[in-house]
């Protein structure tokens, strides 16, 4: 029986291992993904240390796959073996539950996620859903791709999602793995663009990527320096810290919008009267359909928006996970094979 090498975690907070684990032929609808990048995700981290339930350990994490279609399971009829593919935050849908019905692909209620539903990307072979595969655009090589899979797409639809229009304000709060796509994005829309973190230290880098302005949450305060500039018609929140979420409220403009995706447990902070005067809306935004990656590697070639990222070869994924787990990633960890 053909095997393949494959990241396992053995328990809840263990240690990143790699194995020899069979490889099988992919059932109906399904296809098997030869693994060429896997994006390393900040999400991993409480895939890693069992924060979702209905996890089988052993895990193989990776939610951010690009490779190539090595073998195609019955009835599926728009791939074809050597297609580029990705795959995402989104693994697969049941297209029967009622969100499905009424078109609500991220709400489907047996919706799939690589490394929660079935093994992830983490490793050289991966059996996926084909409702997930979204074709890669030959601008892209396969380690660019890897993270607008989950990344990429997040802060992508999160801001065409708005009602912002180009010209208008928008602000990316946090400067990190998911932020500084977004201020590439919104800065690729045609948005005046703020970007905000703690200290002066990135403030370099968010100008390179294309920031017009730059606010340093730790020497003024974030809501005042947002009105200053005339009001955000959005803040997108990809800091994970629900205190800096509220902070950027009083900087919006009117009917202006908060628009989460930085995920945290933590309650957040915000007046009700705060939203009814203003006309503000809270808003928490999840990933993106296959299509949807698909429009976002689309615009990326278009737009030459890119993850800025450290690869690192499959035999290194502890130490790539390690890296991302201290914030030391800049900004995004792409395992090889």
């Amino acid at each position: 029986m053909p095997t393949h090498k494959a990241v396992h975690v053995a328990a809840p907070g263990g240690e990143l291992t790699i194995v020899d684990v069979e490889t099988t032929s992919p059932p109906r609808d399904h296809v098997r993904i030869a693994v060429v990048a896997a994006g390393v995700c900040g999400t991993d981290h409480a895939f890693v240390n069992g924060g979702f339930p209905g996890l089988n350990w052993p895990i193989t994490p990776g939610h951010e796959i690009a490779g190539t279609v090595a073998e195609l399971g019955d009835g599926v009829e728009d791939f074809a073996v050597g297609d580029r593919v990705e795959v995402g935050w989104f693994g697969g849908n049941c297209n029967r539950c009622n969100p499905c019905r009424k078109g609500q692909f991220m709400q489907c209620e047996r919706l799939q996620v690589p490394g929660l539903q079935y093994p992830g990307g983490y490793a050289e072979s991966v059996v996926v859903p084909a409702t997930a595969l979204a074709r890669i655009p030959d601008g892209l090589s396969f380690a660019e791709a890897a993270p607008l899979g989950c990344a990429g797409v997040t802060v992508f639809n999160g801001l065409r999602s708005t009602k912002a229009k180009a010209g208008d304000l928008v602000a990316v709060l946090g400067v990190g793995g998911l932020g500084h796509l977004g201020v590439q994005f919104a800065r690729a829309m045609g948005f005046e663009t703020v970007a905000i973190a703690r200290g002066a230290g990135k403030a370099a880098d968010a100008k390179e990527l294309g920031a017009h302005h730059y606010v340093d949450s730790t020497s003024e305060d974030v809501a005042e320096a947002l009105q200053r500039l005339g009001g955000a018609a959005v803040v997108l929140a990809t800091a994970a810290n629900s205190d800096a979420m509220a902070a950027t409220v009083g900087g919006l403009g009117p009917q202006g919008e908060l628009v989460i995706i930085g995920v945290t447990t933590e309650n957040l902070p915000i007046s009700p009267l705060d939203l009814i005067n203003s006309g503000l809306s809270v808003t928490g935004h999840p990933s993106g359909t296959a299509r949807d990656v698909e429009e976002t590697m689309a615009f990326a070639v278009q737009s030459g928006v890119r993850a800025v990222i450290e690869e690192r070869p499959l035999a290194q994924a502890a130490e790539a996970y390690a890296a991302m787990d201290a914030g030391k990633a800049r900004y995004r960890m792409v395992l090889t094979v």
